[in-house]
């Protein structure tokens, strides 16, 4: 059985947590991994069975024996390294955000068009069997339309104007952060929003420490999203409909339990897993890989179009300008 080779650009923390899945995922093999510093990628490869370690991006994307490249690097660098792989050949699964803003995330697509390479935002929540499953119910019509949609995320980290969360440079801040995954829930359940509003507490290095989020439908259908950085919270995603309720359970972009809620009666869905959750997206990636796609049915650019242009809107109401 043909194996999908993967290659990982950055060593920080996502990057162990996704070579930890991949190890356990059939049909695939970390062959490199690619840092800018040698000493570093190969601590890496030895930790998680690769092959090769590389002490610059550019031999690892130039690497002939490499399928597949994740792209675990701050944000800030994710257009530059997406185009820097697809130059050499290389499928991308580029982590969220896709990228600082819309007119990045075109220049991806478009480059990845031109090459008639396969790209897609690694926003795993949407592979999730948990997620699946919501969006199936709410999509199914069954409990009706929704009403309204609560998400949040936030946790504390401690302030340091130098760290990735912090520092303007490298794209700070709670909304691109953690933001994300409350607005991909509104994106990816109730659609497009016809209005925006936020607030939000600017730090001293210019991004901001926490969110709020208004997103207005019509029909008078709300989701109020909060994200933050500075703060713990809970970390769930509660969704009114016409004739009933889900609340997916604390840590919801991550495997976790869904219960829902109809005639006053409670149901919790279980959905065990043996995995930290990357697990799904890698196994699509080698799906659409095998069937020579170029562009994800599921994590569509349309929708990382959509994505990044509600978080544009989004930092243009809060003044946090990259």
């Amino acid at each position: 059985m043909h194996k999908t080779r993967w290659g990982i650009l950055g060593c920080g923390k996502i990057a162990h947590e996704f070579s930890q899945d991949l190890l356990k995922t059939e049909g695939g093999l970390l062959h490199a991994v690619g840092s800018r510093n040698l000493e570093k990628a190969t601590q890496f490869k030895d930790t998680y069975q690769a092959i090769k370690a590389y002490g610059t991006y550019e031999e690892l994307a130039q690497d002939p024996d490499i399928d597949i490249v994740y792209i675990a690097t701050p944000h800030m660098f994710h257009k530059e390294h997406t185009l820097l792989c697809l130059q050499y050949g290389k499928a991308v699964l580029c982590e969220k955000a896709f990228a600082m803003n819309g007119q990045e995330v075109e220049e991806m697509i478009a480059f990845a068009k031109a090459k008639n390479t396969f790209l897609m935002e690694a926003l795993w929540t949407h592979f999730l069997p948990h997620y699946t499953f919501v969006l199936d119910l709410v999509h199914s019509k069954k409990l009706g339309d929704i009403t309204h949609l609560e998400a949040d995320f936030g946790f504390d980290a401690p302030y340091n104007a130098s760290s990735r969360l912090y520092n303007k440079s490298l794209g700070g801040g709670s909304l691109l952060d953690v933001g994300i995954y409350p607005v991909f829930a509104a994106l990816s359940l109730i659609g497009v929003p016809e209005a925006i509003n936020a607030t939000a507490t600017i730090g001293p290095t210019g991004v901001d420490h926490n969110c709020t989020i208004t997103l207005d439908y019509k029909n008078s259908v709300k989701a109020q999203l909060y994200s933050a950085i500075n703060k713990n919270t809970s970390t769930t995603c509660h969704i009114t409909l016409e004739k009933g309720k889900i609340h997916i359970n604390s840590r919801f972009h991550e495997p976790t339990r869904v219960t829902v809620i109809t005639d006053g009666n409670s149901q919790t869905h279980e959905f065990p897993v043996s995995v930290l959750g990357y697990h799904y997206e890698i196994l699509h990636c080698q799906e659409m890989l095998s069937q020579n796609k170029t562009e994800s049915p599921i994590m569509t650019f349309e929708k990382s179009r959509q994505l990044i242009h509600i978080l544009d809107q989004i930092r243009e109401k809060i003044g946090v300008h990259y």
